[in-house]
């Protein structure tokens, strides 16, 4: 069930002094039926052949399947980690902006899993499909 104190600003402000934020990821909708972000592509985030590294990419889509396990936490659960993922990449970028939309595929006690597709946000042309799957870590007493 979605949390309704995870909101956009707090997943925003929760990436500060993280990898989020010093890769520029911006989050902009959270929702039952999954999450919406942004990265800005910039040098920076591009490979030495002058493409679009394919950890940024990573990077984007790992924090959406990330946020959305944080925001479906079950009652009583304390956090979660990643603990497999897979990428396929269909495309790439130089420049613009890349979306990624992340959405649940499995909601469990234990473990979610989460679906990613990114695309460039000017032509919605796909860049990548990646799905993963977070452990639902919990406090033992």
């Amino acid at each position: 069930m979605l949390r309704p104190e995870i909101t956009p600003e707090v997943l925003n402000q929760r990436g500060v002094g993280y990898l989020p934020r010093l890769l520029g990821v911006e989050i902009s909708t959270v929702a039952a039926d999954g999450l919406v972000g942004r990265l800005p592509v910039r040098p920076e985030l591009l490979a030495p052949n002058g493409y679009l590294h394919a950890a940024a990419v990573i990077a984007l889509a790992d924090t959406m399947a990330g946020y959305g396990a944080l925001a479906n936490l079950p009652e009583g659960a304390r956090t979660f980690t990643t603990i497999e993922l897979k990428s396929n990449f269909l495309g790439t970028a130089r420049d613009g902006v890349i979306v990624c939309t992340a959405t649940p595929a499995h909601l469990g006690r234990s473990t979610q899993i989460w679906d990613a597709v990114v695309t460039d946000e000017a032509s919605g042309r796909k860049i990548a499909l990646f799905r993963c799957t977070q452990m639902i870590l919990w406090d033992h007493k």
